[in-house]
């Protein structure tokens, strides 16, 4: 039995997220069932991270469990030609330990939420940022972004109906930039509520429309009360952009 580490990226508009769920379309789902047709294995597929509906992944990482001889080199273009959406691209494999597990052997995962600043969208952006069409001030949301750095409990950046133990997480680095006309918040954590990302922006979103003072962000956290921040920001803008391991099993 081999233990195979996939690193694929998806673009998520028309997924109900990445957990397989009986009546819906979700990556999870195309995925066993692409190695189904494959292999003839009723595989189990581990994923690193549930991402809603509607979320993108530049980078997500799912290790499966198989009896397959397939080369790990040739396995991207096999899975690919087993009818699997456009939608999803496997990027690599690569054999790993046979207890390693992609939800629980990460160490952080990097989000990026990017806003489309135009008084005109794009077509091309459609379902894959969130369209803003007033002026949006970059530097005072970088500055409002800092204040997530840290270890806090989060209560006030998670949606209902979270069933976590704990609600502390902890934020190694958070930033605003723009890049022409796109504005991308991003975040660096050894893990997210639920939809934790999509509310931090939506909150930076506030502040740039002067909502929320960007000096408010530290007493909104210590207030652990959801109805202190922003909005839940639509999820178009969010994706997964980076998943860091131990041993640096994400260089595959």
């Amino acid at each position: 039995m081999r233990n195979l580490l996939f690193k694929i990226a998806f673009e998520g508009s028309r997924f109900h997220g990445w957990q397989f769920q009986e009546n819906a379309i979700t990556v999870q789902g195309e995925l066993k069932s692409a190695f189904f047709r494959l292999t003839g294995e009723d595989v189990t597929i581990i994923g690193c991270s549930r991402t809603d509906a509607g979320v993108h992944a530049n980078e997500y990482f799912f290790n499966v469990k198989t009896e397959s001889t397939i080369p790990c080199e040739s396995f991207p273009v096999a899975l690919a030609s087993a009818k699997l959406p456009g939608e999803i691209s496997v990027i690599s494999c690569k054999e790993v330990s046979e207890s390693f597990n992609a939800r629980f052997d990460s160490l952080k995962k990097e989000y990026i939420y990017i806003f489309e600043n135009t008084k005109i969208p794009s077509p091309f952006n459609y379902k894959r940022t969130y369209h803003y069409k007033y002026p949006m001030d970059a530097e005072l949301m970088n500055k409002a972004s800092k204040a997530f750095i840290g270890e806090h409990d989060f209560s006030a950046f998670c949606a209902a109906g979270a069933q976590v133990v704990s609600k502390v997480r902890t934020i190694y680095d958070a930033s605003v930039e723009r890049k022409g006309d796109l504005v991308i918040f991003k975040v660096c954590g050894n893990g997210f509520l639920y939809n934790m990302v999509r509310i931090m922006a939506g909150t930076l979103l506030y502040v740039n429309m002067g909502k929320i003072k960007a000096d408010d962000i530290p007493d909104i956290i210590k207030s652990a009360d959801r109805v202190n921040a922003g909005i839940t920001a639509v999820p178009d803008g969010l994706y997964l952009n980076k998943v860091y391991f131990s041993g640096e099993k994400n260089e595959s």
